[in-house]
């Protein structure tokens, strides 16, 4: 075996646990935005949506654990549970603990979606962002494929897309927060209206 497999295993499953995460985010966005209403079906982009949040933890695990088996670095489960504590680029690695924290949180709640209070999934499930934004400095930081660039192109692709759409989500739930006003006719007055 290449000595160096479980390093190449470790940054491939990184990658693709990035590209997981994105994927994730922006089915939840099609499914809570409905931008996609008329090909849709809502239970078919929530399964999918479930489907690539498990994957994308299924991504993270083998990360974490190519991790530990690989030799060139160091890293034992301490330096990749507690932020700050890796002594090979502390910083990079932190974002990447506190992502997986976050990543863990979101999960949990979503699995115990029926006996939380519905606002307070939401709120927890909105941490998903920052977990994105997390994981993409740590991507660029910790990991040694940021000067190679076909990452850097795909490091944008997704970035950009979820930009874009959380714009979207954004402008969506600003619209769906406004009140509708019926138009009232000019003739009526303010005694008609309230009768």
């Amino acid at each position: 075996m290449n000595e160096q497999f479980w390093w190449f295993l470790s940054r491939a499953s990184g990658i693709v646990a990035w590209g997981l995460l994105c994927a994730a985010i922006v089915w939840g966005i099609l499914l809570s935005t409905r931008l996609m209403r008329q090909v849709d079906r809502p239970a078919w982009l929530l399964d999918l949506h479930k489907w690539l949040a498990a994957l994308s933890i299924a991504g993270v695990v083998i990360h974490l654990a190519a991790l530990v088996a690989d030799s060139y670095v160091e890293f034992g489960w301490r330096e990749l549970a507690v932020p700050m504590a890796s002594t090979w680029q502390p910083g990079p690695v932190a974002w990447g603990v506190i992502a997986t924290y976050f990543l863990i949180m979101i999960q949990v709640t979503s699995l115990l979606l029926r006996r939380l209070p519905r606002r307070f999934w939401h709120l927890i499930h909105l941490t998903s962002y920052a977990m994105f934004t997390m994981t993409s400095i740590h991507a660029f930081t910790a990991g040694t494929d940021a000067s190679n660039d076909l990452f850097l192109i795909f490091g944008a692709m997704i970035i950009t897309l979820v930009i874009a759409l959380t714009v979207v989500r954004v402008l969506y739930a600003m619209r769906s927060a406004k009140p509708e006003r019926s138009p009232r006719s000019p003739r009526t007055s303010a005694a008609d209206s309230d009768r």
